[in-house]
């Protein structure tokens, strides 16, 4: 079967500067791939490309079977996540999560809303449907925005540090929905730097600095015991 996922010698550049440097994987589907290392390493430029954010300088990626190249249909296939949320303020949870399948899908109102209804179920805020951002709480929005990927009907998720601005009481409710979407086989790549997520939800990990992949290898490898020495000063730190 072929990879759900498949990156060969991915680079790019910005100006004179080497963001990424070569990178090749293949991710299966279902598998849940991390990406961790230190600020500046291109792990949001490689998830950027991914999501066809950014092009790449050469390289290829492939997605359930097709490459990449920037047709529409084809971006449909990948849904990312962000750090900083995107919704629309003026409109409700439902309506923001409604409006690309209707736009993109072709989906007839009744239609959109009663998905959305289901993933909003899914991701644990049903209660919320009619209302707007600003009577949400952090982590109820990024819930509304993972609700809102998926119901664009993509064969793989990206998250990136989508935690990273939220309270710590809110942190969990946002790994759990991610964790239940794991679970459900949903193919995944994230970059975060929550070690309880990459222990327990990650098939593999992969150490990103410099643009390279400095070290791969399950949770229990990179943890545990990690061969490179920047794999143990970056875990250092974050502990």
């Amino acid at each position: 079967m072929a990879p759900t996922i498949r990156v060969t010698n991915l680079q790019k550049h910005f100006g004179s500067v080497e963001v990424l440097r070569g990178i090749s994987f293949d991710l299966s589907r279902g598998q849940v791939l991390v990406l961790i290392g230190p600020s500046g390493s291109g792990k949001t430029t490689l998830l950027r490309c991914l999501a066809r954010l950014e092009v790449p300088d050469s390289g290829e990626i492939w997605v359930d079977g097709a490459r990449l190249d920037g047709r529409a249909k084809q971006q449909q296939n990948v849904g990312m996540v962000f750090q900083h949320l995107n919704l629309f303020p003026h409109l409700s949870v439902l309506d923001n999560i409604t409006l690309a399948p209707r736009l993109v899908r072709r989906m007839s109102r009744d239609a959109a809303v009663a998905e959305a209804r289901e993933l909003l179920r899914r991701v644990h805020i049903l209660e919320k449907a009619q209302a707007f951002p600003s009577q949400l709480s952090g982590g109820q929005q990024q819930r509304v925005a993972i609700a809102r990927s998926l119901a664009m009907q993509p064969k793989v998720m990206l998250f990136d540090e989508v935690t990273s601005a939220l309270d710590r009481e809110l942190v969990k409710e946002v790994l759990q929905v991610m964790k239940e979407l794991a679970e459900d086989g949903m193919t995944m790549v994230v970059v975060t730097h929550e070690l309880w997520f990459a222990r327990n939800v990650a098939n593999r990990i992969y150490v990103l600095d410099q643009g390279l992949v400095v070290e791969e290898g399950s949770p229990e490898k990179i943890f545990s015991a990690p061969d490179e020495e920047r794999t143990r000063r970056f875990l250092g730190d974050l502990l």
